[in-house]
C-alpha cells in the first residue's frame, strides 16, 4: 500500500520537474507568448492551491480510497490530454484540471498512510518514506525532462501516463477500502467549499501575477480573495457541517507547521528559480546540464527515509524541523555573492546543503502537521497543509521574479542580469529566516509547557497514549 500511495506523489513530483524543463520547446513548437507560456505553469498552480482544501475535506466525506483512485484517473486522462495539445488553451486546460486532480488526490493519499499506520515510529517511517520519494520524484523529473523534452516535448505528458496506469492498478489492488465514513448530519458545506476555493483561486492568481500584471489588478485580485475568505469563514461560523472546523486552527502546532512549511516552500522554489536563470541566462548552460547540476538537491530522497528517522526518535520532531530551517538558510547565505563565472564547485555547497535541509525539514512538517489530528478529519490537515506549501510555492516565485526583474530593469547585460539575481536571492533568505523564527517559538512554546514544537513531539518513540 504505502509503495503505490509513495508511486502517487512521486508522478506528482516528477510531472511538474519535467514539465519546468520543458517550456523551451513547448513555446517553440506551439508558437506561444511569453504571457501564454507563463499559464502553462500558473493554471497547474491554480487547479492544484485553489482545490486542495476541498480535496481534503471530499477525502474525508467520501472515502479516501475513492477519492484517491478517481482523481488518480483524472489526472492520468489530462495528462494525456496535454500531449496531443495544437493550441496553447488546450494545454492550459489540460494543465489546470490535471492540477484540480493533483489537489484531490494528493492529501487523499496522505490521509490514507495517516490513517492506516498508527501514531508513532511506524507512521513517523511511513511518512519520510513518502516525503522522499516526492522529493526523489521532482529531482529525477528535472533530469528525465531533459532527456524526453531532447526527443519531442509531448512525451513529457505522455510518459507520466504510462506511469499512472501502472500506480492506478496498484491503487485498485493495494490500496485497502476504508469503511463507508457517517455523513449523518454532515451535508457537503457547498457555500464554505464555493467561497475557500474561490478565495485560494484569487489568493493564488494575485500572487502569480503580482511580478507580470499591474498593480491595480494585483491588488484588486487580491482583494477579491481577502474578501472570500471573510465570507468563507463567516459561512463556516455558522454551518452545522463545515467544510473546515475552524476549531482545528488552534492546534498551535498543527498552525506553526503550515506557517513553517509556507515559508519553507517559498524559499525553496523561488531559489530553485533564480538558480535556473543563472545557470541558463547568463552562463548559457543547456537545460540537460542545469538539470544534472540541480540533481544534487534530491540526495534528500536517501537521507528522507534513512537518517530523519533517527534524528527524530533521538532529538525530536520541533528540533530537527529547526535545524532543517537552519540549514536551509545558510545555503540561500552561501550563494548570495554568486559571481558571472562560478564553477559548479562553487556552487556545489549551497546546492548539497539545500537537499541535506529539505530531508530534515519537508517530512518531519508534515508529521507535525497531522499528528494528534481526529483520524476524522486527516484529509482536512493534509488539505491545510498542501495548501500552505503551495501558496508558499506561488509566493516565493513570484517575490523572486518581481525583485530580480526590478533589479535587472530593462538592460540586458550580464552585468544587469548578475545584479537582478543577486537582488532576488534576498527574497529566499528572508523567508527562511522567517520561518527559522517561527521554528524557534515553537520550541520555546515546547520548552515552557512541554507542547509540541514547530512541531511535533519531543520524541517519537514514546507511545501516543504517553503523550
Amino acid at each position: 500500500m504505502l509503495f503505490v500511495l509513495c508511486g502517487a506523489i512521486f508522478l506528482e513530483g516528477i510531472d511538474v520537474a519535467m514539465l519546468n524543463v520543458a517550456l523551451p520547446a513547448i513555446r517553440a513548437d506551439l508558437g506561444l507568448s511569453t504571457g501564454a507560456l507563463q499559464w502553462v505553469m500558473s493554471a497547474y498552480v491554480l487547479g492544484y492551491g485553489g482545490f486542495m482544501l476541498l480535496g481534503g475535506r471530499a477525502a474525508d466525506l467520501f472515502g479516501r480510497r475513492r477519492m484517491f483512485v478517481f482523481w488518480l484517473t483524472v489526472f492520468l486522462l489530462f495528462s494525456g490530454l496535454g500531449g496531443f495539445a495544437t493550441e496553447g488553451w488546450t494545454l492550459i486546460t489540460a494543465r489546470f484540471v490535471t492540477g484540480v486532480a493533483a489537489a484531490f488526490m494528493t492529501p487523499a493519499g496522505l490521509s490514507v498512510i495517516t490513517t492506516h499506520f498508527e501514531e508513532g515510529p511506524r507512521r513517523t517511517k511511513a511518512l519520510l518514506v513518502y516525503s522522499g520519494t516526492a522529493a526523489g520524484g521532482f529531482s529525477i523529473g528535472l533530469v528525465a525532462g531533459g532527456l524526453l523534452a531532447a526527443a519531442d516535448w509531448r512525451w513529457v505528458f505522455f510518459a507520466p501516463v504510462a506511469l499512472s496506469a501502472v500506480i492506478l492498478l496498484g491503487a485498485l489492488v493495494f490500496v485497502p477500502a476504508s469503511p463507508r465514513p457517517d455523513r449523518t448530519g454532515q451535508g457537503v458545506d457547498l457555500a464554505g467549499a464555493v467561497s475557500v476555493t474561490a478565495a485560494i483561486v484569487l489568493l493564488v492568481l494575485g500572487v502569480e501575477r503580482a511580478a507580470h500584471g499591474g498593480l491595480g489588478a494585483t491588488l484588486a485580485t487580491v482583494g477579491g480573495g481577502l474578501v472570500c475568505l471573510a465570507v468563507f469563514v463567516a459561512v463556516e461560523r455558522r454551518s452545522p457541517a463545515p467544510l473546515v472546523r475552524l476549531g482545528i486552527l488552534r492546534s498551535g502546532a498543527l498552525v506553526r507547521a503550515n506557517l513553517a512549511g509556507l515559508l519553507f516552500a517559498a524559499g525553496f522554489f523561488g531559489f530553485q528559480f533564480l538558480v535556473v536563470l543563472y545557470l541558463q541566462e547568463l552562463r548559457g548552460w543547456s537545460t540537460l546540464q542545469t538539470s544534472f547540476a540541480m540533481i544534487v538537491i534530491g540526495v534528500d530522497a536517501i537521507l528522507s527515509p534513512t537518517l530523519t528517522p533517527r534524528l527524530v526518535n533521538r532529538f525530536g520532531n520541533g528540533r530537527v524541523i529547526f535545524g532543517g530551517l537552519l540549514l536551509a538558510a545558510l545555503s540561500y547565505a552561501l550563494f548570495l555573492p554568486v559571481g558571472p563565472d562560478w564553477t559548479y564547485l562553487a556552487m556545489f555547497p549551497s546546492l548539497i546543503v539545500l537537499g541535506l535541509a529539505f530531508s530534515l525539514a519537508y517530512g518531519p512538517l508534515t508529521i507535525a502537521a497531522t499528528e494528534g489530528v481526529d483520524e476524522e478529519e486527516q484529509g482536512l490537515a493534509g488539505g491545510l497543509l498542501y495548501t500552505s506549501f503551495q501558496f508558499g510555492a506561488a509566493l516565493g516565485l513570484s517575490a523572486a521574479a518581481a525583485v530580480n526583474a526590478a533589479a535587472t530593469g530593462d538592460a540586458g547585460t550580464p552585468e544587469a542580469l548578475l545584479d537582478g539575481y543577486r537582488a532576488a536571492l534576498w527574497v529566499p533568505l528572508a523567508t527562511a529566516l522567517a520561518a527559522v523564527a517561527v521554528g524557534a517559538f515553537g520550541l520555546r512554546a515546547r520548552a515552557r509547557g512541554g507542547t509540541q514544537g514547530a512541531g511535533g513531539p519531543a520524541d517519537v518513540s514514546e507511545p501516543a497514549a504517553a503523550r
